[in-house]
């Protein structure tokens, strides 16, 4: 658990200053904590530029090889759309002991705090990422009876056209920085269609 860390390592991207998951952690800090931001590339650029991650891997390794219990924040569950997952693959290579500790995914938390059933019976539900090709977008919007789609932030009109064209615009709802003081609950997705969106958004919705 986090209250037992000696060194927290926070993710941050390069466009930006600070860490939300850092922010919601703060809280729960032990005193004296120390806190290391790293910088991680974007996940689909990882090949093109490895030496970003492999730098982060040699500080977490002599972070931990210092006898510091070292502990990784991520947003929602770590091997959900994480880098966590990515930083794990490097670690575990070295001989090193990991323990991951579940966490509450965003479309989970948001259904709960909705009242909002995600899915139920024998329902299928898809979870699909608003960045894949158009194609496989279709295909399995075609056949789900129910949709989270995560990272909405980049084609949103793209995506609220597709909804609508497979009859589950009208029951969706999108919400960016779901818990968080400055969370924004969005019921008639159509009508904002051309509006900036935060990159933590996600989309519930149902086949009507």
């Amino acid at each position: 658990a986090i209250e037992a860390a000696d060194v927290l390592i926070a993710p941050k991207t390069e466009k930006k200053d600070g860490s939300v998951a850092l922010n919601i952690a703060r809280p729960y800090l032990k005193e004296g904590v120390e806190i290391v931001y790293q910088v991680f590339p974007m996940v689909k650029d990882f090949a093109k530029n490895p030496e970003a991650w492999e730098e982060n891997k040699a500080e977490i390794l002599a972070l931990l090889d210092a006898g510091k219990n070292v502990a990784f924040l991520t947003l929602g569950d770590p091997m959900f759309y994480s880098t966590y997952i990515y930083v794990f693959r490097l670690v575990e290579q070295e001989d090193v002991e990991i323990v991951t500790i579940p966490g509450v995914p965003a479309f989970a938390a948001i259904g709960s705090r909705l009242n909002r059933p995600i899915v139920e019976g024998d329902d299928i539900l898809a979870i699909i990422p608003a960045t894949a090709d158009r194609a496989q977008l279709e295909k399995i919007m075609a056949v789900a009876g129910s949709a989270v789609v995560m990272k909405v932030y980049r084609n949103y009109p793209e995506i609220v056209d597709l909804l609508a064209k497979n009859n589950m615009a009208e029951d969706a709802v999108l919400v960016s920085r779901a818990g968080l003081d400055d969370e924004k609950i969005v019921r008639d997705i159509g009508a904002h269609r051309d509006a900036p969106l935060n990159y933590l958004s996600t989309i519930l919705a149902r086949r009507n």
